[in-house]
């Protein structure tokens, strides 16, 4: 059996003398989704580093990436804008804060602010 020596596996690892040395990534552990009801989403209004176009930003999110992205896709398609889903954050083109905190409490993320 053939030993996986990816070096990009092992960026954070500076050495290790020992052959048999079985470099364990902690990123590869699944997530276990929150219900919506326990989920502390935040939302703020960002302007900055954007080219002065402005968005609403989506933070705290505890689960897996797919429900991320299928929870970004349901907020686009009804507030009819952009947007995107990146480093587990979701962001919405334009100033939607109201909107978006008032379709989370309808699809029942009662804790988000």
């Amino acid at each position: 059996m053939k030993k996986n020596n990816d070096w990009k596996d092992r960026l954070g690892v500076v050495f290790s003398t020992n052959p048999d040395f079985a470099y364990q990534d902690e990123d590869q552990q699944p997530m276990d989704s929150l219900a919506p009801g326990q989920q502390k989403l935040r939302l703020r209004i960002e302007k900055n580093g954007r080219g002065g176009k402005t968005v609403t930003v989506i933070s705290g999110f505890v689960g897996k990436e797919e429900e991320l992205k299928e929870l970004a896709r349901m907020l686009k398609t009804r507030c009819g804008v952009g947007g995107s889903c990146k480093e587990g954050e979701i962001i919405i083109q334009g100033d939607f804060k109201n909107r978006i905190i008032d379709i989370l409490k309808q699809e029942g993320y009662t804790n988000s602010k």
